[in-house]
């Protein structure tokens, strides 16, 4: 599957952004979809993850209650609604997939196709 993330902008601190990761060469159904983000000068790391039907999701402690993952099979695309954005968001986004459950989710390591970013700005 080929993935395409989308959705990245310039917003200030408190405003909101919807990215999206289209797929293509494949259906993002058989796919347990990541976000993962990479700030400049830091490690990739976990933002959210969500399972094959949408059913379960999760999420890292320090976007819980502002982000929100989810999925449209039908038009085989991912979302993360983010809310309350805050400085400390910025970075570049990444959507990732993986065929199997890993309970290891949050490790970049254990997906197989990745987008290629968009960027995230949170002004102050």
């Amino acid at each position: 599957v080929q993935l395409q993330a989308s959705g990245g902008g310039l917003v200030q601190a408190g405003g909101s952004l919807r990215l999206s990761c289209a797929a293509s060469e494949g259906t993002v159904s058989s796919y347990f979809m990541g976000w993962f983000r990479q700030a400049p000068g830091k490690e990739r790391e976990f933002v959210a993850a969500i399972t094959w039907s949408g059913g379960s999701t999760y999420y890292r402690d320090s976007v819980k209650g502002r982000f929100t993952i989810s999925r449209d099979n039908a038009k085989n695309t991912v979302y993360l609604q983010m809310n309350t954005l805050k400085t400390e968001d910025t970075a570049v986004y990444f959507c990732a997939a993986r065929r199997l459950y890993s309970t290891r989710f949050y490790s970049p390591s254990q997906y197989d196709q990745w987008g290629q970013g968009t960027l995230v700005t949170v002004s102050s």
